[in-house]
């Protein structure tokens, strides 16, 4: 059973954080206060694709360049309580020695890497809220100390949704108003082992704006930030049938814009595996809706709400749409309203749209300045209200 005083331990001072990686590196102390640990990795993750994005924070394992492993054991290995199920599971937390009955050699992960490295345990865990994960992280022991037990799996359990709300509102844009126009979307080639062979100067950009992380070494005299290459991981897992999932992760830059990095897996000669191709670009507005409405706090609802807003639909039309009631309708929007903090559908829009996509969209796709569009939009749904 979990001790709420515990966990309302490490969530105190959870509000006043103001970014990722500082509400990481908190919680990472006050955690090892109450259930010791000797190292840790905490990352941001997309809530689309739960692959990991920016930040990350390494704690006690030297420079990181290990990450790369340990996520291509990850993505492309057979293993022991995979992230990808943890997003799934009803315990969105694991001990590797608690699910190998005290066998770890079981896990791959664990006989390939962490054994060499001295690890006797790892407790891991999805940070999500609903199914969207927004987070993930492992805390590992070292030098035969015990095992993590369970009141300590149900503790990062238990915080898992705690922590994942307070992450996605870190995901508004922090840089609203106009830029120059978008440039030519960044391309790297990887070879099928993985290294990276070639890059266009507009990725070599891209790579500029990024923050501070794990990175590797690449033979172009780049390192390589380990989201990038673990999003080229994910594109040879699913062209091996290994995943379903997208190989596409968005990355918030060190000015608060959003980037989106896709990655494809390309054939070769006879149908053998080819080269993976990784295109980074400034996320259209299209990447950012969805994870937007969520760091404001709406519903799944809220959000179907918001999106017929978004195209101009008046209260009738939403209600036949989603089968529900005009009174309901005007219900949900009042909601709406309350969580973006504003007071029409107007100055909605513009808050979602305007002030976080706006820079977003090449000059040329614009008629009205920022300020003008809302200020239309504002006009024109009034008397839906």
């Amino acid at each position: 059973m979990i001790d709420p005083r515990r966990r309302a331990e490490v969530m105190s001072g959870a509000e006043r954080v103001t970014d990722a990686l500082e509400l990481f590196s908190r919680t990472s102390a006050k955690l090892r206060r109450l259930m010791p640990f000797d190292s840790a990795v905490w990352a941001a993750t997309d809530p689309e694709t739960g692959l990991i994005t920016a930040p990350m924070l390494v704690e006690n394992l030297g420079s990181g360049e290990g990450c790369a492993d340990y996520w291509e054991n990850e993505l492309l290995e057979e293993n022991v309580v995979p992230f990808r199920d943890l997003a799934r599971a009803a315990v969105p937390a694991a001990g590797l020695r608690a699910a190998t009955g005290d066998l770890p050699e079981r896990s791959a992960r664990f006989r390939r890497l962490l054994g060499h490295q001295g690890v006797d345990d790892e407790l891991r865990a999805v940070l999500r809220v609903g199914d969207r994960p927004w987070a993930v992280v492992s805390l590992f022991r070292t030098g035969n100390g015990a095992p993590f037990g369970p009141d300590e799996i149900a503790l990062l359990a238990g915080l898992s949704g705690p922590l994942a709300a307070r992450l996605r509102r870190f995901a508004r844009p922090s840089a609203p108003g106009g830029g120059a126009d978008a440039p030519t979307p960044g391309l790297m080639l990887f070879d099928p082992s993985g290294e990276a062979t070639s890059v266009n100067e507009e990725a070599r950009h891209y790579l500029s704006l990024l923050p501070d992380g794990p990175s590797i070494p690449s033979s172009l005299g780049l390192r390589l930030p380990i989201w990038m290459v673990a999003t080229a991981l994910q594109a040879r897992a699913i062209a091996a049938g290994r995943d379903r999932g997208g190989a596409r992760v968005r990355i918030q830059t060190v000015d608060g814009r959003w980037l989106t990095c896709h990655a494809s897996c390309l054939s070769g000669p006879a149908g053998r595996p080819g080269p993976v191709a990784l295109v980074i670009e400034h996320a259209a507005a299209a990447d950012l809706a969805v994870m937007i409405a969520e760091a404001y706090g709406l519903t799944p609802r809220e959000l179907e709400v918001t999106q017929l807003i978004a195209r101009g639909q008046p209260t009738a039309e939403i209600a036949a749409t989603l089968f529900i009631s005009p009174h309901t309708v005007r219900d949900h929007l009042k909601a709406v309203f309350g969580k973006a903090e504003v007071a029409s559908r107007g100055e909605l829009v513009a808050r979602l749209f305007a002030e976080h996509y706006w820079p977003l969209v090449p000059k040329t796709a614009a008629v009205l300045a920022p300020s003008a569009w809302a200020r239309s939009w504002a006009t024109d749904t009034s008397h839906q209200r």
